[in-house]
């Protein structure tokens, strides 16, 4: 059962005149209503005043349509680049501040390259673009970083964030899934092909319903993209197995509201949406459509989920060839046995052999026999099986209607509701289901159609956030009543349109928003915070931290270990094998060279880099990570593995560069990790740091020279300059 908390104590139990708030004994009782209404399924009566009306509930800004609004008119047009611009400086101008100064070029390459790509640039691609004084030079930039199959993995992981990726099941049965690999590279391919927004979004719900898939390739990648409705947590070994599937229902149309729609659909599961207007009616309307979607093949003891062929001919005949070859060493195992036992039994006189009479044959047969039974083992070990993805298919039973779920219960069922959309969201008109396919199609094509009020505008909102660092909308999850108001909201709808107008191409999003002024503003690290009061108008460039992949990349590539080798398999773990064996522990491994986004993601136990820079937990859609500061960050860096290793490797790498001296190497050492050239104070404090360190032990030169070199990479890989982007 799905419940939200109040937004603040005094909306569910106001204070009484003349009491003191908030107080104790306030929350108390604004708890204690909170927690009846809880028990009681939501069938409480409400307080009058708890809770908007549900006409105003449908007035709310994101149900409306979207507004094709004007740019307005700037009052400084030599700041405008782009149309962009001209609704940030209406706020600024009407918050009384003013956009900041020009990043240089320096700082604006480094956020680009870490914005498109996750990783820094190289020395030859700064010198190039502070070599460049053409008009147009850093459009150049954003085009061939677009065109880098780096953006793919860049972009993919954001997106792989709030579609929940993971690698293991998680909860009860902890198994791997052994295929999400899959859906994994066909998301790093969709963002590098520029695959429009509406058909990625239609593929992940529909792949297996669109039309003109005749295409073999084209077949298998639709399979693929089904891996969206698949990859999400299930309790494999729950017993009541009508629950365990309602459950799954459950969790595909909450995965879905929050991700395409910012919508908590989830929580009309057990009684009509506390603060949004959609009905538990409307939830069952919803869930007819999954439920006629078969998303499991087995249901007993532990469930096993749908997983689509993507087998060729090729593929057939390989495993065909290999089954001719097991049935050959099973035949001969079987021949050889039968010519002992008859040996035996003309030796014995027609007694019938004991089970351990093989002990008793000749050394020679015995040997015979144990080297047939152990290619049989390894025959059997090297089986190849048909290539398969997870997704869904079409249930056999198609439902017209689902019986809603009193209270949730699947024990408790009341009156049937047919297939639909929530009203709140019909500014596109709600599809006609057939009655031959479940609906998901159907479903695609409404959540795509331009008049959604709501399927462009989480998206343009996710883009703007990965470059700003937050949305127009500071809740990307969630545009309900609980969610955040949009800071610019004809900005907001002006990009939706875009988005629809440029046939759903992200692509020309990022054109669009890394070609203003507003995206190259120097950042707000060198002002005083009584200028910007709030960071949501834009008068500087915010500043973050890079993310927990962008630090490993950022680290191997500066060290030159990065291997940039793209998809594949990087699970060490059989399809359904349980993550964790009979020690208890999980033997994944994340010492590879690769980028991130190939590391195993593995639910119930993620790795500790990841857990220690705020990767989200992977169970639930995330589409907004946290920024913590905390000591153990600082600790890891000090301390971890990857980081002493790469230090050493960026050592070599200065130091087989027999063409400079340390003042040099001191400066390459910048160039790589920071993009710019060391100043004079850093060049002598480095040099005396080296020295200091050679003379602790004059013994062993030429080690104590590449320890001091690598303890200088590692204080440089530590810094907030390395760590943070402008």
């Amino acid at each position: 059962m799905k419940f939200e908390r109040p937004p603040n104590p005094s909306v569910i139990a106001p204070a009484r005149p003349g009491s003191r708030s908030p107080g104790s004994a306030g929350w108390v009782r604004a708890w204690a209503v909170w927690w009846l209404l809880f028990v009681l399924g939501g069938q409480a009566s409400e307080r009058p005043g708890d809770n908007p009306g549900m006409d105003e509930k449908l007035r709310h800004w994101a149900y409306q349509p979207v507004q094709r609004t004007v740019p307005p008119k700037p009052s400084n047009p030599e700041w405008v680049q782009s149309p962009v611009d001209a609704f940030i400086l209406k706020e600024l101008d009407a918050q009384g501040l003013r956009p900041a100064t020009a990043a240089g070029k320096r700082i604006l390459l480094r956020r680009a390259t870490f914005d498109l790509t996750g990783l820094p640039p190289t020395p030859a691609e700064m010198e190039a673009f502070l070599g460049d004084p053409r008009p147009g030079a850093f459009a150049r930039v954003v085009d061939r970083l677009l065109d880098s199959p780096r953006y793919g993995e860049r972009w993919g992981r954001h997106w792989l964030d709030v579609a929940r990726y993971a690698d293991s099941n998680g909860l009860d049965e902890n198994v791997a899934f052994g295929n999400a690999w899959r859906y994994r590279d066909y998301v790093i391919n969709a963002f590098n092909r520029d695959k429009p927004y509406s058909l990625f979004l239609a593929e992940q719900l529909a792949g297996d319903l669109l039309p003109n898939a005749a295409d073999e390739s084209l077949l298998f990648e639709r399979r693929t993209a089904l891996g969206f409705l698949s990859l999400g947590p299930k309790l494999l070994a729950e017993p009541d197995k009508v629950k365990l599937e309602m459950d799954m229902i459950d969790e595909q149309i909450d995965t879905l509201g929050r991700v395409f729609l910012g919508a908590t659909l989830g929580c009309a599961r057990c009684h009509d949406h506390k603060f949004d207007p959609v009905g538990t009616d409307e939830y069952y309307a919803l869930a007819a459509i999954f439920k006629s979607t078969r998303t499991m093949d087995d249901l007993k003891t532990i469930a096993q989920w749908h997983e689509p062929v993507l087998a060729r001919p090729e593929h057939f005949k390989v495993k065909e060839a290999h089954e001719h070859r097991l049935a050959a060493h099973r035949i001969a195992l079987t021949n050889t046995l039968n010519e002992a036992v008859a040996r035996w039994k003309s030796e014995h006189r027609g007694e019938t052999p004991s089970k351990d009479f093989e002990k008793q044959l000749p050394r020679e047969a015995q040997h015979r026999i144990q080297e047939l039974r152990e290619a049989l083992k390894r025959l059997e070990e090297l089986s190849p099986e048909l290539p398969s993805t997870m997704g869904v298919t079409e249930q056999t039973n198609i439902l017209q209607q689902l019986a809603v779920h009193v209270r949730g219960s699947h024990l408790q069922l009341g009156a049937p509701v047919a297939r639909t959309v929530p009203k709140a969201m019909t500014a596109a008109p709600a599809p006609a289901f057939s009655g031959q396919s479940s609906g998901r199609l159907e479903l695609a094509r409404w959540m795509t159609d331009a008049r959604h009020p709501l399927t462009a505008r989480v998206m343009a909102n996710r883009v703007w956030q990965g470059h700003f660092g937050r949305g127009l909308v500071e809740s990307p999850d969630n545009f309900g009543l609980l969610g955040h108001r949009p800071s610019h909201p004809e900005l907001l709808d002006w990009l939706a349109v875009r988005l629809i107008d440029s046939g759903w191409s992200l692509k020309s999003m990022h054109r669009l928003l890394m070609l203003s002024s507003t995206y190259q503003m120097a950042s707000s690290s060198g002002r005083d915070r009584d200028e910007d009061p709030d960071p949501r108008w834009l008068s500087s460039f915010p500043r973050r931290r890079l993310e927990a992949e962008a630090i490993r990349d950022a680290v191997l590539a500066v060290s030159g270990g990065l291997d940039l080798s793209m998809g594949g398999k990087t699970l060490p773990l059989k399809n359904r094998e349980f993550v964790f064996n009979h020690t208890s522990r999980d033997q994944t491994r994340y010492d590879s060279p690769r980028r991130s986004i190939y590391l195993p993601v593995i639910r119930n136990h993620l790795y500790d880099l990841f857990q220690q820079f705020d990767f989200p937990d992977p169970a639930v859609p995330s589409g907004q990570r946290a920024s913590t500061v905390i000591t153990p960050q600082a600790l890891w860096m000090m301390n971890s593995d990857l980081v002493g290793q790469a230090a050493a490797r960026f050592a070599l790498r200065l130091l087989d560069a027999r063409d400079l001296d340390d003042e040099g190497r001191i400066h390459e050492a910048y160039r790589l990790a920071f993009g710019r050239q060391a100043t004079s104070q850093e060049i002598s404090r480095d040099r005396k740091f080296l020295s200091g360190y050679a003379s602790m032990e004059p013994v062993r030169p030429q080690a104590i020279r590449r320890d001091a070199w690598a303890a200088l990479c590692q204080a440089l890989l530590s810094s907030n300059e390395f760590l943070y982007l402008d």
